[in-house]
């Protein structure tokens, strides 16, 4: 069986311990053991390991960022109601698989600091997804198809900070499970929020 390219091997490496191990404790020395190759290669594809960390959110977690980027070039593909629909799953997926890899920055503030420093560097961040719904919004009210009054960077926060909190908030309960399906979730969040900015 033929071995997979090294950048596959690395990022593959990279997505599960900083899955398993969190951003913080994981080390670019344990990302090139795992990955079969030296220190050096990493950093041949690499140049830190924040441009790591974004491509394994880009590569290996669910698409939000593309979704919208399309969303805001083309918005009338279909209704408010169901791009909402969309995004809130998305996100939701997306904030279940990330926060257990970014969580643990929270506990070494001096590393976070450094984190933040590094993704503002390369134009990255959580409050880029805001920035690009709150973008999306607002193309719909041009259109006409959200109401000119709506505040769209609040209703894409709640949109947004709603699907965080799902990631974050179950973890605690009984059975860990949060109380509605995913689409279920995904679908009142959207309608709930679409009533509020229609």
């Amino acid at each position: 069986m033929q071995q997979k390219p090294a950048r596959v091997r690395i990022v593959d490496a990279a997505h599960e311990l900083m899955r398993t191990a969190g951003l913080a404790r994981t080390t670019t020395k344990e990302i090139a053991r795992a990955a079969g190759c030296s220190e050096a290669a990493l950093y041949k594809y690499f140049p830190s390991k924040e441009d790591l960390f974004i491509t394994v959110l880009s590569e290996r977690l669910p698409k939000l960022a593309p979704l919208l980027n399309t969303l805001v070039e083309s918005p009338g593909g279909h209704s408010v109601e169901e791009n909402l629909t969309t995004i809130a799953r998305q996100a939701a997926l997306f904030y279940a698989e990330s926060f257990p890899i970014a969580a643990s920055l929270y506990a070494e503030p001096r590393l976070k600091q450094r984190h933040d420093d590094a993704m503002r560097a390369i134009g990255a961040g959580p409050h880029m997804p805001i920035r690009r719904l709150d973008a999306y919004l607002r193309a719909e009210q041009r259109a006409g198809r959200v109401g000119p009054e709506a505040d769209t960077y609040a209703a894409a926060s709640l949109l947004l900070g709603a699907c965080a909190q799902r990631a974050f908030a179950y973890e605690m309960s009984e059975d860990g499970v949060p109380p509605h399906p995913l689409d279920e979730f995904a679908a009142g969040i959207a309608r709930t929020l679409l009533k509020g900015i229609a």
